[in-house]
């Protein structure tokens, strides 16, 4: 295959003019000629975005850098998904519509030099006209593969595939600091057939995010056949969740192998009424947590985003189940070990009219912080602070706990209010100022659970 060296294009690294009309070039005629393989040279190139085309592969040496300007008129603005919405965007700094077999590889350097952006989004959000641009998405891609990437400063979402198919991300490395706002690290979004192995995340939003579109997104397209492998994560608020946009449904996921340290939380379900589907068959294994708030977390009442606050959302009245009540079931957990966990070793809370169903918990080994620091498990109403708390369970059913052990928790291992066929089999509680009170199930009535609201 030809190859196309951004060089022979114009492109002149360093800190000078523009390489962006250069790279471009580079891809549009390696498009032209029915695909190729574009090159980028050790060396630091200034670009703005940069539109990929079909059967084109974007090959950055070791060296080399691609540093995206952060002027907005750099950034044309495109159709696009955000926060599940089509909506009006800032196009990426690397972007693709409705390609097929698409690249990006090498062990150079993506860098989104974000900070501008963050500090409008934190500063003067009325500045920004459009949403922030994503360093990578591809939107309606089929074959889509990124390869041995550094990426860095991401404006907003590290790498956002929307709608896509056979999807394959292996060895990045993503990096965007801590308090850097809105800088998930991999988020598939209705996308189909995803492979996501052996990266290394560090961000200041979820490492990995699910999702599918909320109520407001007019097709409703599921994100199914997902495995996530071998990876490691740092510093996220969660190291992978899914939702809370998941009205298209969110199926047949698999993580394992992966280590998470210092995330807020672990393994995070949310979705609340108003917007339906389903979250089912997920399995997690083989995972290592380290410093976390709450390793588990299952929540149908979250209140973040539009109409997060309406009493629709937070009432623990039932409501009638209709296509707008959202529903988690057949989620399975095993061989997990969870170190200096602080809030509650895990929180599962369906809606009084959607029970979380068919749920378990095999080999479990939690160990709560010496000194826990009191935090709020999951965002919604009527839950305060927490610490060194067990499981917390309200509107569960068929719930399975096997061979699992929590240790050094505050009150029972396993609380449960309003749960069916709860089963605690072969678990332990162990350093507990309360042995005798492993599981401690009550009934509590809506008004009482919405005494807190």
């Amino acid at each position: 295959m030809r190859l196309y060296d951004i060089s022979d294009y114009g492109a002149v690294p360093g800190a000078g003019e523009l390489a962006t009309a250069a790279i471009q070039s580079a891809i549009d005629a390696a498009g032209a000629a029915g695909g190729g393989t574009v090159f980028v040279p050790a060396g630091t190139f200034r670009s703005g975005a940069l539109m990929m085309r079909s059967h084109v592969e974007l090959r950055l040496s070791p060296g080399a850098e691609l540093s995206f300007d952060p002027d907005p008129a750099l950034y044309p603005v495109v159709k696009s998904r955000w926060e599940g919405v089509l909506r009006e965007v800032h196009a990426s700094c690397i972007f693709g519509q409705d390609l097929v077999n698409v690249s990006i590889t090498g062990s150079g350097m993506l860098n989104g030099n974000g900070q501008p952006w963050w500090d409008k989004k934190r500063n003067a959000p009325e500045e920004l006209e459009f949403p922030r641009p994503k360093l990578i998405s591809f939107d309606g891609c089929r074959r889509v593969t990124l390869r041995d990437l550094n990426l860095i400063n991401s404006p907003s979402w590290t790498v956002n595939p929307i709608q896509c198919s056979d999807v394959t991300i292996d060895n990045l490395s993503i990096l965007n600091p801590a308090d850097s706002p809105n800088t998930d690290g991999i988020n598939p979004e209705s996308c189909r057939n995803v492979r996501i192995s052996n990266c290394h995340i560090d961000v200041g939003d979820d490492c990995i995010a699910i999702k599918a579109g909320t109520e407001d997104t007019a097709e409703r397209i599921p994100c199914e056949n997902i495995t996530i492998a071998n990876c490691t994560m740092v510093h996220g608020h969660g190291g992978v969740v899914l939702g809370s946009e998941m009205s298209g449904d969110i199926r047949n996921v698999t993580i394992t192998g992966c280590v998470f340290q210092h995330t807020d939380r672990g393994i995070r379900l949310k979705s609340r009424r108003g917007r339906g589907g389903i979250v089912e068959d997920i399995r997690i294994s083989n995972i290592v947590m380290d410093n976390v708030i709450c390793p588990f977390i299952l929540n149908l009442y979250y209140f973040c985003g539009p109409r997060g606050k309406d009493k629709y959302v937070w009432d623990k009245n039932p409501y009638p189940v209709t296509e707008e009540t959202p529903c988690f079931r057949r989620i399975h957990f095993a061989n997990i070990t969870a170190r200096r966990v602080h809030a509650a070793a895990g929180f599962l809370y369906g809606l009084a009219e959607q029970y979380i169903s068919e749920i378990t918990f095999d080999h479990i080994d939690i160990s709560m912080a010496e000194d826990a620091v009191p935090g709020v498990p999951a965002m919604m109403a009527g839950i305060g602070e927490m610490a060194g708390r067990g499981f917390f369970l309200g509107n569960v059913r068929q719930v399975r706990f096997h061979h699992v052990t929590v240790e050094n928790h505050e009150g029972p291992a396993f609380y449960v209010e309003n749960g069916e066929q709860v089963t605690v089999e072969h678990c332990e509680s162990r350093n507990t100022k309360h042995p005798e009170k492993l599981l401690e199930q009550v009934e509590v009535p809506p008004e009482q659970q919405n005494a807190g609201v």
